[in-house]
């Protein structure tokens, strides 16, 4: 037997746990947007992020579905879409590997995983000071027609 064409580590576990382990590892990352694992799993994860973020850079309603699909975490998706993807000005190499040893137990080559660029989360904040501005104008335009 020949293992040709066969795509991705197995890591020991059957399809529906491999596919839980790495869209809860995709889901850590973009929340966090570093994370320490084993060195086989990041760079397996480094594949499916990589292809969220393209996914998400387009911005439209069918790609913001399928990032939602593929990450069954919608808090996390509309991160990605909203905040991050947005952010991004580079075309690939989105994500960074760097070797963080080895696990003490089982001597694991270990590494952590991270985003090349760094991002600013603020943008929600700033919606709602512009939505408490405008509430604010009105009223200064008010108390001006009560002096005339």
């Amino acid at each position: 037997m020949h293992r040709h064409g066969y795509k991705g580590r197995k890591f020991g576990r059957e399809t529906d746990q491999r596919l839980a382990l790495t869209r809860g590892l995709m889901c850590s990352l973009i929340k966090y947007q570093t994370i320490t694992t084993t060195l086989a799993r990041a760079k397996e994860i480094r594949r499916g992020t990589e292809k969220l973020i393209t996914l998400a850079k387009k911005g439209d309603l069918a790609s913001r579905r399928l990032v939602i699909a593929r990450l069954n975490d919608l808090e996390t998706a509309t991160l990605l879409v909203d905040v991050i993807a947005p952010q991004i000005k580079r075309n690939s190499g989105y994500l960074r590997i760097e070797h963080a040893g080895f696990r003490r137990g089982d001597n694991a080559e270990m590494g952590t995983i991270s985003f090349v660029d760094e991002f600013n989360f603020e943008e929600p904040a700033k919606e709602e000071k512009k939505a408490d501005k405008k509430a604010e104008k009105p009223a200064a335009k008010k108390s001006k027609k009560e002096d005339k």
